[in-house]
């Protein structure tokens, strides 16, 4: 069992964090970036973020684990087809690595290859059975198995999508088709997280609070006005323009949001986005 598994099995409240893996081969910074995080269960590797190219997060998520950090392998439904999704799970799964978050992907036309042909064979629903699947054996064909992986298998929610009976109907789906645990997306409020937070208790599956750290007003409304699905409030987003130093204010919000979380999640997935430092500080 990978220990993420464990810890969220035990009642412990979980710590992630992410890296992204380069654009090029040169590992050695985000390898350097990911031995210094502190108080931190597993790391998460970003699928070609936001659709814009990066190397292949498999290699990265192998990297980690052989370093002995434990990785969150994310793997989109964007770019792949159901025969390569499959592939790429049972290579995560011969090197070790036993968290998955399966997620649909942003659409190819908000990267950095906007003319790319988007394949998006299966959702994240899908890929939740295909992954069952896996996990008994068998491939989607109904085909055996040469060895069983064990994923330990995640998904994603927004918080603070609408309508959100449509949020949780999507929710119960993952639950059905196999999710273990949940990751929100950047969580800036805290009725969105409570009210997320009730829903999901009656199915008994961990919850993982988002928090994004967000650095100036500039970059919250650069999240709002580019990222899909990010909406940074206006009074967050007037707090960081007043703040005489606005990384320390930042970093106060997401404290703010891990408080939040402690009462009522399992745990929290940072996303310092470079700003690594910071999360001791976070999680104080």
């Amino acid at each position: 069992m990978s220990q993420l598994s464990q810890n969220l099995a035990a009642g412990e409240f979980v710590v992630t964090a992410e890296v992204a893996p380069p654009k090029g081969i040169d590992l050695a910074p985000v390898l350097a970036t990911a031995e210094k995080l502190q108080g931190v269960t597993a790391v998460n590797v970003t699928d070609n973020q936001g659709a814009n190219m990066r190397l292949c997060a498999l290699v990265l998520a192998g990297e980690l684990r052989r370093r002995g950090i434990e990785p969150v392998l994310q793997l989109t439904c964007r770019d792949r087809n159901r025969v390569a999704l499959q592939s790429d799970l049972l290579g995560a799964a011969a090197l070790g690595i036993e968290n998955v978050l399966l997620l649909s992907g942003d659409h190819s036309k908000f990267g950095d290859h906007p003319d790319a042909r988007p394949v998006f064979d299966l959702d994240a629903v899908q890929l939740l059975d295909v992954v069952a699947g896996l996990n008994r054996g068998v491939d989607m064909a109904g085909k055996p198995l040469a060895g069983t992986p064990r994923f330990f298998p995640g998904a994603a929610v927004n918080p603070a999508a609408e309508p959100f009976e449509l949020v949780l109907q999507k929710v119960r789906k993952k639950v059905d088709g196999g999710a273990r645990f949940f990751q929100t997306q950047a969580v800036f409020t805290r009725v969105e997280l409570e009210r997320l937070a009730a829903a999901v208790a009656p199915l008994n599956v961990p919850v993982l609070a988002g928090v994004l750290l967000v650095r100036s007003a500039k970059m919250a409304r650069f999240l709002n006005s580019s990222i899909p699905g990010m909406c940074v409030p206006d009074e967050v987003v007037a707090r960081l323009e007043q703040a005489a130093d606005p990384l320390l204010e930042g970093v106060a919000i997401a404290r703010e949001t891990v408080g939040w979380a402690r009462t009522f999640c399992q745990g929290v997935h940072l996303m310092t986005l470079g700003h690594d430092e910071t999360i001791p500080e976070i999680l104080r």
